[in-house]
């Protein structure tokens, strides 16, 4: 368990539990070092975020950080030598999954003092962060469209409609070429219809060509959709071609403009916030300061009673059993595991994946050795409090408290799964500096380091990096990450936003043959 009161250390390295035989760098190391506490000096240039022995590792032996175990010495590893990719294998680990084992149930705030922020309340009771219109294709052969429609609207154009954020088209390279039946394409819908709910969409248009397999019709159908003043469909070979089609959609969204700037904020509860948990560009950090920040953070959240959403399935495999030991029920953690079951034996068996052991090339450059050890940081994101459910992609997310929902890594296809879950705010912790944005969902980035941070620092919302510099506890950091969330549920925007980005991350998962 972290101590969350502890303030880090400034020297050289950082020792995170008394049981481990490594270290982290915090600044690079150069050969000859004498690390203080530890009786070792470094034989050799450590990075910074990269691991140093503390103790002689014999070949075989198990490497261990923050007393769990990440992969085993390929070699023997003598006291201050460099632990990295060349000499930290991945091999075998037997995991106890003690279903419940450690479940404890949430201390939730009383509801009088509960946190607050200033959403916006749709006709159905969901609260939104921010207010769109959406242009959404049913296959990418209605992409072009969509694209066009949205591109119309201008800030310029929308200036007579304060209240509504933008128009984002929804479009994707799926809809057609893929089987008509079955999870490929139950799962395209899915995050469809679920995007088109999201309560930070005030409308919709859906745009399809007309002989695709996605049918508008199965799509209606399948949602349980009807079409209306803020739901309008369009079929471009029944309407007369690109340009008439263009057209069409703008002459929608403008009837639909006066509606959607209707909506105005109010104070809700914080409940109402649903929160998707990403983490790109990891790096050794990511696990000291970023991630168990955001962690403290979504504990915080939890016990407003609001929603965590753990999700990229490769990025808890050899951790999960941390997590089916806080599962609500054993139902909850078996879900878990069969996700994880079929990732392994049926998805990505055999193939060069994060889930078969070796992470990306900025990961490793970052000072992560394998996935186990990126695993270990991923899932501080979720908190420390009990699993309640696990989703599958897209699925509708219900229950409040911390749960998971399967998506790969990739975080673009992630957080896609995650808005179509119904997150209306996305967290995104990185060490190495990701770039993404969201819409119709705002993104805050959290940074690892302060150096990444003062280089990036258009693009990063928060520095995570004070509590690697000594200056902030991860409680400390945890509330501020807290209430920076409530200052952009509440319309404060963010560095992505503000450079205009989150055109191009609607990216549904592709996990069927193309033929």
């Amino acid at each position: 368990m972290l101590d969350l009161t502890m303030k880090r250390a400034t020297g050289p390295v950082i020792r995170l539990h008394p049981k481990d035989n490594v270290v982290v760098a915090r600044v690079p190391i150069d050969p000859g070092t004498e690390v203080p506490g530890e009786g070792v000096s470094a034989l050799g240039r450590v990075p910074a975020g990269h691991k140093l022995a503390a103790v002689d590792i014999p070949a075989g032996h198990p490497v261990r950080k923050y007393d769990v175990v990440i992969g085993f010495a390929g070699e023997d590893i003598p006291a201050g030598g460099y632990v990295h990719t060349h000499n930290c294998l991945m091999g075998e680990l037997q995991r106890d999954y003690a279903f419940c084992a450690d479940f404890r149930p949430v201390e939730m705030v009383p509801e009088e003092e509960r946190a607050t922020f200033q959403g916006i309340v749709r006709p159905d009771g969901r609260v939104g962060t921010r207010n769109y219109i959406a242009i959404a294709s049913t296959v990418n052969c209605s992409a072009s469209v969509v694209r066009a429609v949205a591109d119309h609207f201008t800030p310029e154009r929308l200036a007579d409609f304060p209240n509504v954020d933008g128009v984002v088209a929804l479009s994707h390279a799926l809809g057609c070429g893929m089987e008509m039946t079955g999870e490929p394409m139950a799962l395209l819908r899915r995050t469809l219809i679920g995007t088109m709910r999201n309560p930070n969409v005030a409308g919709v248009v859906l745009v399809g060509l007309g002989c695709e397999r996605n049918q508008i019709s199965g799509v209606m159908e399948e949602g349980g959709l009807s079409t209306g003043p803020m739901l309008h469909t369009m079929v471009m070979q029944e309407v007369g071609g690109t340009r008439k089609s263009i057209e069409a959609g703008i002459a929608a969204v403008r009837s639909m403009l006066p509606e959607a700037n209707r909506a105005t904020r109010q104070t809700v509860p914080a409940s109402h916030l649903m929160v998707g948990l990403q983490c790109g560009g990891s790096d050794g950090f990511s696990s000291i300061t970023a991630n168990p920040s955001l962690g403290a953070a979504m504990d915080i959240l939890v016990r407003h009673g609001g929603t965590a959403i753990l999700s990229e399935t490769p990025e808890i495999n050899g951790v999960e059993h941390t997590l089916t030991r806080r599962a609500v029920s054993e139902e909850v953690g078996r879900k878990l595991l069969e996700r994880l079951r079929w990732w392994k034996e049926e998805y990505a068996a055999g193939r060069d994946t994060q889930i078969n052991g070796r992470v990306s090339p900025g990961n490793q450059a970052g000072g992560l050795a394998n996935i186990i050890e990126k695993s270990l940081g991923s899932s501080m994101k979720g908190g420390t409090g009990p699993l309640m459910e696990v989703y599958r992609y897209a699925e509708p997310v219900r229950q409040k408290g911390f749960v998971f929902m399967d998506t790969p890594g990739y975080d673009p296809v992630s957080a896609t799964g995650q808005v179509a879950g119904g997150a209306n705010l996305i967290a995104f912790t990185t060490g190495r500096g990701s770039m993404y944005g969201c819409r119709p969902v705002p993104s805050v980035k959290l940074a690892t380091n302060t150096p990444m941070f003062r280089r990036l620092e258009e693009d990063m919302d928060i520095n995570c990096g004070v509590v690697l510099d000594g200056e902030a506890t991860i409680a400390e950091m945890g509330e501020a990450v807290f209430r920076h969330l409530l200052r952009v549920a509440s319309g404060e925007r963010t560095k992505s936003e503000i450079l205009g980005i989150g055109n191009n991350e609607f990216v549904p998962w592709q996990i069927g043959i193309v033929g």
